[in-house]
């Protein structure tokens, strides 16, 4: 163990470098790390997190929750989803034993994971299974592969070597790319519609509100006042949403038949592992592994906290060794992988709060929020057009983040022959995956994900083309 002369894990990833180079200059924390504020401010800085996070944390369950048609489960999913994230960022900021970062990083539901989770989902679809099995088996696989990403938070040093800002880049523009198909669909209307009323699909009432709440999102992210910015989904949902109840679309009539108390129930839905479908899940926690570093670096760095040396190498293990353990907990208690939220960031270089006591306050705050399934019911009756609005930003969004990741490092040839590989591989398969119709079945359900076949591409490449330099 020679930890002491270990080089800083340092990783030139899109999302996290300019935050780095930015936040060098200009930045005054008022509460360090171990500072306690006061209850009101503590409070207010609290609430400013939990703005900037909870349209984050519920909107991947509701896109999962619709598309694969989960129906009546998805209040309560909803529900587990922000109970988790409270509990998973106590146990990340309090730090217990080796398992945390012991930073103000707030986790939350990753959107990472979405398109392998749809993958999963459709799978068991269309074997005929229903919500139970859908759920039994996405859980499965997600509570197994987080123990991937444990394992891997003792070799992170060795990690940089494979996964590379390029294929870093390649898989996570080829995830956001992926999904623009269910945040258009979304917006036209929903994929009920579309199979049942195709008539209706596109209607420009649809259309009209989807664009609505994308121009007020577009609108208020270009604001120069930084709370507007970073409240530009919220504002776009919540104008959305009001403009729908005032049309009719939105039908509250059910909430009432809610239970007053959401109780989390360990495997819910059972336990149904599936191999074809975790390969997917398995190869998006490894990149979440990577992301999670440079997520960690940012907050340390806008804490005015080390990025080289001990302290920083231990926090950054246990903040990703924090990461899969909460996954795992979150496909305990029903809900989807959990990983470190970068938005938060922001937000303490807004307040200029980096104490991780407020973080005790924000899982407080978001496990009472989960108890309660009414706020679930709610915003499972959000009319498909006004969350397709934002989430065709918000997954356009990923696809931008993943063309930046592999812009901050040269493109060369050998970086251009990675990604024609596992863009015209991955794609390929995705528009036609009538490609795939004579092999074996497993082949089929593994290789017919973009994500799985661009990304698995894209690290083989890495590992067996020539490099004459160093990436």
């Amino acid at each position: 163990m020679k930890e002491k002369k270990q080089e800083p894990i340092e990783l030139k990833l899109g999302k996290s470098q300019k935050t780095f180079d930015d936040l060098k200059e200009n930045h005054d924390i008022i509460y360090g790390l171990e500072d306690k504020p006061p209850v009101r401010d503590s409070i207010f800085a609290a609430l400013q997190h939990l703005l900037a996070i909870f349209v984050g944390i519920i909107t991947p369950t509701i896109v999962i929750g619709g598309v694969l048609g989960l129906g009546s489960e998805v209040p309560y999913l909803i529900s587990m989803s922000l109970i988790v994230s409270g509990v998973a960022t106590f146990i990340q900021i309090k730090r217990i034993g080796p398992i945390g970062s012991g930073l103000l990083s707030i986790q939350g539901t990753s959107f990472a994971f979405l398109g392998s989770i749809l993958s999963a989902g459709f799978l068991v679809k269309n074997a005929g299974g229903g919500p139970e099995e859908i759920l039994g088996t996405i859980f499965a696989i997600c509570f197994v592969g987080a123990f991937i990403e444990m394992f891997l938070s003792r070799f992170l040093h060795l990690l940089k070597k494979i996964i590379t800002p390029t294929v870093t880049g390649v898989v996570v523009t080829t995830i956001g790319l992926s999904l623009i198909k269910v945040g258009i669909t979304d917006l036209a209307g929903g994929q009920w519609l579309l199979d049942n009323k195709p008539e209706l699909f596109g209607s420009p009432e649809n259309l009209g509100l989807g664009m609505l709440v994308l121009i007020v999102i577009v609108m208020f992210n270009r604001s120069k006042n930084q709370f507007l910015r970073m409240s530009s989904i919220v504002i776009g949902l919540f104008i959305g949403y009001i403009v729908a109840l005032f049309l009719g679309k939105v039908d509250l009539s059910g909430l009432s038949s809610l239970p007053v108390v959401s109780i989390p129930i360990p495997f819910k839905y059972g336990f149904r592992f599936n191999f074809a479908a975790f390969i997917p899940i398995a190869l998006i926690y490894l990149i979440t592994t990577i992301e999670s570093i440079g997520d960690l670096t940012a907050t340390s760095m806008v804490s005015k906290e080390p990025i080289e040396g001990d302290v920083y190498i231990k926090r950054i293990k246990g903040g990703v060794l924090g990461d899969g353990v909460n996954s795992a907990l979150a496909a305990t208690f029903n809900t989807f992988p959990n990983t470190t939220f970068s938005q938060n960031n922001g937000v303490i270089q807004l307040t200029g709060v980096a104490s991780r006591y407020v973080g005790m306050y924000i899982a407080a705050f978001l496990v009472i929020l989960g108890l309660f399934p009414i706020i679930g019911g709610i915003f499972q009756q959000m009319p498909k057009p006004v969350l397709g609005g934002a989430t065709l930003v918000m997954f356009a969004t990923v696809a931008a983040a993943g063309i930046k990741i592999i812009a901050s490092h040269p493109i060369d040839r050998r970086a251009m022959m990675i990604m024609a590989l596992a863009f015209g591989l991955g794609f390929g398969v995705m528009m036609v995956p009538e490609t795939l119709s004579k092999m074996p079945d497993v082949v089929q359900k593994i290789f017919g994900s973009p994500v799985t076949t661009g990304g698995l591409v894209a690290i083989i490449a890495n590992i067996i083309l020539p490099n004459p330099g160093k990436e």
